[in-house]
């Protein structure tokens, strides 16, 4: 065996092929333009009032991010299945569904706390009432 062929297989005598990300130039160029057209799309479509529904515009919009994002962790960030036995795609899946409940729980809470606890227009008259007593007092 020769030297270059040791330096090559690393400590436990097995090829290294899978050690990290391997970058390229090319890898990066794709990446930047994808994110480029994705970014230039949005803007486009936000400027010229193409979709005039604002319902459909939000999903349209927040798709393209989404798909922004796996341009980002696939080209940038270099994340498959592969990398670390897959751990860093599973962690990030669980960091994704966790920030998902959280925003979703968020948003519930917030959406409820009107009904659930603001004073109704009586109750509010009599607080007023009391306190407008307690100042003459």
């Amino acid at each position: 065996m020769s030297a270059h062929d040791v330096h090559h297989q690393g400590d436990h005598g097995h090829d290294d092929h899978d050690d990290g990300p391997h970058s390229t130039f090319s890898g990066y160029m794709i990446g930047f333009v994808l994110s480029v057209v994705l970014t230039a799309i949005p803007f486009w479509l936000v400027m010229n009032n193409v979709i005039t529904n604002r319902t459909t515009a939000v999903l349209v919009l927040g798709g393209l991010a989404v798909l922004q994002i796996l341009v980002h962790m696939v080209y940038f960030l270099h994340m498959n299945g592969k990398v670390e036995g897959g751990w860093t795609l599973l962690s990030t899946i669980f960091t994704v569904v966790f920030v998902a409940i959280a925003i979703a729980g968020t948003l519930w809470v917030m959406f409820h706390m009107n009904s659930n606890m603001m004073p109704s227009h009586e109750m509010h008259g009599q607080l007023l009432h009391g306190l407008q007593g307690l100042r003459l007092s």
